[in-house]
């Protein structure tokens, strides 16, 4: 694996904010690593910059190649290896916090945005979404009930 540099993950449940944080960090220059899932494309999204959107074999012919990769709400998500060593701005799950080798967790700054359930509940409701706001916050709630790894909290909706 080449270098690893320094990064900002993002942590959130579905509605937090972690686009809208994302894209402020990406205009000031920051890295985004763009994500591999097999879940639908959303209305507004972009494949290649939002996701690159591939199907469940992808993951399968290919695990070898990722940094980390796991099932969640019965879509598959994951990074390259190069595309995780590469990039300085992440946006992952608890999950996926969880497979960051310990010698990278030192690079890595953890931000955990975590606004009321009533903004998340507000926000999920509004989207155009393949996945129910409320099958969403069930798998969040079970995703994040032991969550501690990371460096700051922002719990104000408008950051």
């Amino acid at each position: 694996m080449s270098t690893v540099k320094n990064k900002i993950i993002l942590v959130g449940k579905g509605g937090s904010g972690k686009d809208f944080l994302r894209k402020k960090f990406e205009s000031r220059g920051f890295e985004y690593c763009v994500s591999y899932t097999s879940r639908p494309q959303r209305e507004g999204e972009t494949d290649g910059i939002d996701y690159h959107f591939v199907d469940s074999d992808f993951f399968e012919n290919n695990a070898d190649k990722f940094y980390e990769l796991q099932n969640f709400n019965g879509w598959f998500y994951g990074r390259t290896i190069e595309d995780f060593s590469d990039s300085t701005l992440l946006i992952m799950t608890p999950s996926g916090i969880k497979n960051i080798k310990p010698e990278h967790r030192d690079k890595c700054f953890i931000i955990y945005i975590n606004p009321t359930l009533d903004i998340i509940t507000e926000r999920l409701k509004s989207r155009n979404d393949a996945d129910s706001a409320e099958r969403r916050l069930i798998a969040d709630e079970k995703d994040f009930s032991d969550f501690v790894d990371y460096d700051v909290t922002i719990r104000n909706e408008d950051f």
